[in-house]
Formats: structure tokens, sequence, C-alpha cells
């Protein structure tokens, strides 16, 4: 079967009635019962039981919270539009992790900042979006989005790689001219980690990255207007139709009203990042006690750069898939390649910012094999993307280069 396209469904928006909404999101699946362990999980935080526990009741809490939250998304993309819906959904996820980025801001921990990020970003682009691309190829031969919405957006991140490349290549530039004498035993020691205030780019890097940081989030917010404002029409998706046939589906009817559906989103949202930082916090005893291999956690496997985000962004990740496989692929990219520019573009310069009046030394120069990392992922996602269209293969190759920079931390 083929999702093709036909004409644009307009969004069916429902009177507000909280209770009614309230109870189709809790009880119109028998996986809600598993919500039972969410305050289980979040009570974990406050009792001394074994490790294995907590992550095995954390576990099964994300499940049920990544359904609810693919409903909420489902149910605002039918009365605000598939476009808004990935944004909102992008947004209440990558909030979080602001602000546990500014709380490892806050105590120093530049090298986390820059790992989190930048995994969120891998694990979007490849993962994520490669498993939604795969999971849809399971249900439809293609899946057709718009092709110059997909255009713009991957233009946009591709320009987000290119401002951590140049940095990582003045930095690389300057060593060259300076051999000898500006590079500090810090960099020596620990090759491709920010650098030290003692090292003389330092100043440098500082000054291109405050600036980039600027003009980055300012090509963000006019990203932001051209796609909810001046040429909002070329992002709006387009109705499926199924191969036998110019039948189009039935319409969709919101089962939620908007102002409900987007509260329970948010909510859903917090409480999630809650347990998985209960699920997190509990790995590294419970892979020692289940004699998981060391290369899948922790040291020398850069956690902070795969594992971190793939659980945090559990839900998230379930959401892209869910909606892939009913060949709503508008909401599927906004909600991977969205999140992504998001963090690019709008949160990295953030935090980047933020750190210049804390005096805290975060630039956005990142390891050379993580810049690489980065660039290749981006050139392949974009060449995929160009199409405005997508099959199970290609979500095959995504996922495949990432569990080959995954290997590549494995090893290291």
């Amino acid at each position: 079967m083929s999702c093709k396209r036909t004409s644009v469904a307009q969004p069916t928006p429902k009177a507000f009635s909280p209770l009614q909404s309230t109870r189709y999101l809790f009880f119109s699946s028998w996986m809600n019962i598993l919500l039972l362990s969410v305050p289980v999980a979040l009570a974990c935080n406050f009792v001394s039981w074994p490790q294995q526990i907590k992550f095995v009741i954390s576990f099964i809490s994300i499940v049920p919270l990544a359904k609810l939250l693919g409903d909420a998304t489902e149910q605002l993309s039918m009365s605000m539009g598939q476009t808004i819906a990935g944004i909102l959904n992008a947004t209440f996820g990558n909030a979080v992790e602001l602000i546990v980025g500014i709380v490892a801001l806050q105590q120093d921990q530049l090298r986390l900042v820059q790992t989190s990020m930048l995994g969120s970003i891998l694990s979007n682009l490849l993962l994520v979006l490669g498993c939604s691309f795969a999971a849809g190829g399971y249900v439809y031969s293609e899946s057709q989005f718009r092709q110059t919405a997909a255009q713009t957006s991957a233009s946009l991140m591709t320009l987000s790689c290119i401002t951590l490349v140049i940095p990582a290549a003045y930095h690389s530039t300057y060593l060259r001219g300076n051999e000898g004498k500006s590079q500090s035993s810090f960099d020596r020691e620990n090759p491709g980690h920010a650098p030290n205030p003692k090292d003389d780019s330092l100043a440098g890097l500082l000054k291109l990255s405050r600036g980039t940081s600027i003009i980055l989030l300012t090509v963000y917010f006019i990203y932001l207007y051209f796609q909810l404002k001046s040429h909002h029409k070329l992002f709006e998706a387009e109705q499926a139709a199924r191969q036998d046939g110019d039948e189009e589906e039935e319409e969709e009817v919101a089962e939620m009203d908007t102002w409900s559906a987007g509260f329970w989103l948010a909510a859903v949202t917090v409480v999630t990042a809650f347990c998985a930082d209960v699920l997190v916090a509990s790995i590294d005893e419970t892979a020692s006690k289940w004699s998981i291999p060391k290369p899948f956690i922790g040291e020398p496997f850069d956690g902070d750069l795969i594992l971190l985000p793939i659980v945090g962004n559990a839900a998230e990740h379930v959401t892209s898939v869910w909606m892939a496989m009913k060949g709503k692929m508008e909401l599927t990219i906004g909600v991977s390649v969205g999140s992504s520019i998001q963090i690019a573009a709008g949160m990295i310069p953030i935090l980047t910012l933020l750190a210049w009046p804390m005096g805290k030394p975060l630039t956005l120069y990142f390891a050379d094999f993580e810049t690489i990392a980065l660039f290749v992922s981006v050139i392949l996602v974009s060449g995929l993307l160009n199409d405005g269209a997508s099959n199970y293969l290609e979500g095959v190759m995504l996922v495949a280069l990432y569990l080959v920079i995954a290997l590549s931390y494995a090893v290291s």
C-alpha cells in the first residue's frame, strides 16, 4: 500500500470539554492500566529500593506515558494542524532538556551540556527518523510528505551544522598557526574536550560562538515566522489516500479539545521527564548487576552522547514512529527533524548566550569526531528528505549510520 496524497484536509476543532477529553485520553486503551506504575516510579526518588527495581518500574511507566504523549499530539494535530502539533511536541520535550542544560551549566559541567545536546540531535536525526521511515515503510510501500517544507528544514539543519563546524576549524587552524605555544596541557591530555580557559584560542572561540549564536537564533525565529505565518501553506499536510483508487480516507474527528490536548501534552512530557531521570539514574548499577557489557554503558562509552538521549526522549521517539505508521509524515518530521533544528538553532545558542553573563566559557567548539559525525548525518538526512518521499530502506540506512557512530564510541 502506498501512502499517496490528495486534497488538503482542514483541521477539525472540538468544543472545550476538559472532562470528556481527559476521559478519552486515559480510558481509550487497555495499555493505560500501566499508568499505575507512574506514581511508584516517581516515589523511587525518595525510597532506598534496589536500582534494578527502580529501573524496571520506571521503564514500565514510560510505556503508557509514551502512548499518552502520542495520543495528545495526534489530537492536537487534528485541531491545530500537524505542523504546530509537531512544534509543540518538540518544544515541550526540549524544554526539559533546556532546564537540565542550565543546571549542568551552573555546575560547570560544560562537556555534559555539549554531549547531551549533540546526542539529542543525532538521536532525533538518525535513530528516530530512521525508525519512523522503517515503520512507515512496513505499513506503506512509500510515504510522501511536503517536499519544499522538508528541503527548507534540511537546509536550516545544514546551516546549524556548519556553525558547529566553523569553530572546530578555527580552533584547529589556530593551533597549527601557534604550534608549540598555544595548545594547553588540557587539550593534549583530553583531546576533543571543551577548551580550557588557559587555552589561548578560547578568547576568539568565545567571541565567535556568541556572535554565531545571536545570528543563529535570529535565523531560527525567522524560520518560525516562515513556517507558521508567511509560508505556512508549504508546511500543511495533505490528506492521505489509499492505493486502490482515489478514495480519500475518512476525515478524522478530534476526541479532545485543543486546550485539553495541549495541557496534557505538556503535563505528560514533564512526568515522563521525571520517570526518565529515575531510569537513567538506575542504569549504571543495573547494568553492573545484570552483567551488561561495559562498552554499552558508562566508560569508555560516552553515555551522554548515545545512551541518555535515547532514554530521555523515549516518549518522543514512540510518538514519531507511531505517527509514521499512520501516514502522518509531516508530524513525524516535525517531531524528529523539527526537534533537532530546535536544539541546534535554538537551545545550543541559548545556552551559549546564557553562559556569557554567568562567566562560563561555553563555546560552539565540539570535538573533531563529533563534528564530523554530525556533518555526515546531516548530509545523509538532507539527501533522503529532498525527494519528498520515504521508504523502509531509507530508514534502515539512517539507523545503520547511527549504529556505526554508537559502535565508534563503544570501541574508543
